[in-house]
């Protein structure tokens, strides 16, 4: 893996769960001992720590924090707490039915799983908030982004299995579906995004290019628009190569939305143990500007040094 959370060496669950209560039960919460503590220990490590901490106090460890925190702080230190499917199916039921549909959480979620965190993210929506993913994307959602998305929840794409010989019809098909926009076009153009092994796809785009001398990204934004057209253009993003696509969706929330708290946590939390090594360092080639520089800048107090542990930094980035 390629993350900057990494399992705690000498780890000690029960003087952890202390250090947690006497942080959180004192007149003033000690943040910093949080920050410490749940930043530098992996998941499992802290579902551990959450479960001694239930044995010690007979209490709920995110219950505390919920109490004890607030703002965009909670947030992540609450997040950090989640199993990674729950974290993920918490953040859907948010997008999904909070005041506002969040399309884009529901995108960068969709988009970029796979198979096996698809099916495991649904056991877990099922399980916290007694729904089906799919029957709520399927009401909250409309059109071909919703047709797209659904797609993508059945968590059906092939692996490991590429065919050269369909891969020039798959790119006429996806050519066509540039052209005509039809609705039937769109339902082929996103069966075969939504389906296709990521090296089939490779081989896909490849010949995209050769038959129409364009990116398949550039043709989609070209004939496409709006919800749709961004969900189809983070399926490219993300079978190409997913640290830049999470450093380009970062560069957007820190830069062209002031800071979207939301977006900046829910990543942060979601690749941390997985490739956030390798998204700092495509922010960076991409940018000039470090992911911890950026976070630094934008963020403060306890929140900016709870992201910055998280996001962790290299000597120059100070």
């Amino acid at each position: 893996t390629q993350g900057t959370i990494l399992p705690a060496p000498n780890f000690n669950p029960i003087m952890d769960a202390q250090l947690l209560g006497g942080a959180l039960q004192g007149i003033s919460c000690e943040k910093d001992v949080l920050i410490d503590i749940l930043t530098q220990r992996c998941n499992s490590q802290r579902l551990m720590i959450a479960e001694a901490y239930r044995d010690m106090y007979g209490r709920d460890l995110i219950t505390d924090l919920k109490e004890n925190l607030s703002h965009h702080f909670k947030e992540v230190m609450v997040g950090l707490m989640y199993p990674p499917a729950s974290y993920d199916a918490h953040e859907l039921w948010h997008a999904l039915k909070g005041v506002d549909i969040e399309e884009k959480c529901l995108i960068d979620i969709l988009a970029s799983r796979s198979n096996t965190e698809i099916f495991q993210m649904k056991e877990a929506y099922l399980m916290q908030y007694n729904n089906d993913l799919q029957q709520d994307i399927d009401s909250e959602t409309s059109g071909h982004f919703r047709d797209t998305l659904m797609n993508l929840a059945q968590g059906t794409r092939m692996e490991g299995y590429a065919d050269p010989s369909t891969a020039a019809q798959d790119a006429m098909i996806l050519w066509e579906a540039c052209q005509q926009k039809t609705g039937e076009h769109k339902n082929m153009l996103q069966m075969i995004l939504c389906n296709r092994s990521h090296q089939q796809l490779w081989m896909v785009f490849q010949e995209f290019q050769n038959i129409s001398g364009q990116d398949i990204v550039d043709a989609i934004n070209e004939c496409y628009d709006g919800y749709f057209q961004e969900l189809l253009v983070a399926i490219v993003l993300c079978i190409r190569d997913k640290p830049s696509y999470f450093a380009y969706r970062l560069y957007n929330a820190i830069h062209d939305f002031g800071f979207h708290n939301k977006t900046v946590i829910r990543i942060l939390i979601a690749r941390s143990e997985i490739d956030l090594m390798n998204i700092r360092q495509r922010y960076k080639e991409r940018y000039g500007k470090s992911l911890f520089h950026d976070i630094k800048h934008f963020a403060s107090g306890h929140y900016e040094s709870a992201l910055l542990a998280i996001c962790a930094g290299d000597t120059e980035d100070y």
